[in-house]
């Protein structure tokens, strides 16, 4: 994991943080519940947080196909994630469906899966993180347009603030034909089942 512009703190200068924020909230850092407790937190944020070590174009760079036969849309829907909002790093829990219309270039399915995940994999806010997606699929596969719909449910809001549950924020980024054909956006939306009847 590296922090731009800045030297990435050791795993006992983490740790230590994490023992300063146990005093902070009340707790005795070394009674025998907590003692592991930084290290298993440092371990976490590596998971939670790996896809400051990934670079996203770079997985769909070297992942494509030349094709001139395929001429669908190709979709994937009902990719689970869970990311970390960059105000209160509480949990973003959700799904995220895309798509592209492949121009020259198909990618992997799992390849599109992993730059999903790159992006999920850092502190986020819902709207930059579904322009990022979309803006990743149409610059390095060069298709004749992308969607991507996020749907997901925050928990700085439903654990804190105004404590309402259930609700859903839902965000999309339409480029090339599916911002400008209305019959291909739907098609997308009818898929994912989000169309308006």
């Amino acid at each position: 994991m590296t922090a731009s512009n800045t030297t990435r703190p050791s795993q006992q200068e983490a740790e230590d943080a994490l023992r300063l924020l146990l005093r902070w909230i009340g707790e005795n850092p070394d009674r025998a519940g907590l003692k592991r407790t930084p290290a298993r937190v440092v371990s976490a944020y590596e998971d939670w947080f790996g896809g400051y070590d990934v670079d996203p174009h770079a997985l769909l760079g070297s992942s494509f196909q030349e094709v001139s036969s395929y001429k669908k849309i190709v979709t994937l829907r009902d990719i689970d994630f869970s990311s970390h909002c960059e105000h209160h790093m509480a949990p973003i829990i959700g799904r995220i469906h895309l798509a592209y219309l492949p121009d020259k270039r198909l990618a992997g399915i799992s390849k599109l899966v992993r730059v999903v995940e790159a992006f999920t994999k850092r502190l986020q806010v819902q709207e930059r993180l579904t322009a990022e997606i979309a803006q990743c699929i149409n610059d390095t596969l060069k298709p004749k347009g992308v969607a991507v719909v996020v749907e997901a449910q925050h928990q700085c809001m439903t654990t804190r603030g105004v404590n309402k549950i259930g609700v859903k924020m839902i965000t999309n980024e339409m480029l090339g034909v599916f911002e400008n054909d209305e019959r291909i956006r739907n098609e997308f939306l009818h898929t994912i089942g989000q169309a308006s009847d």
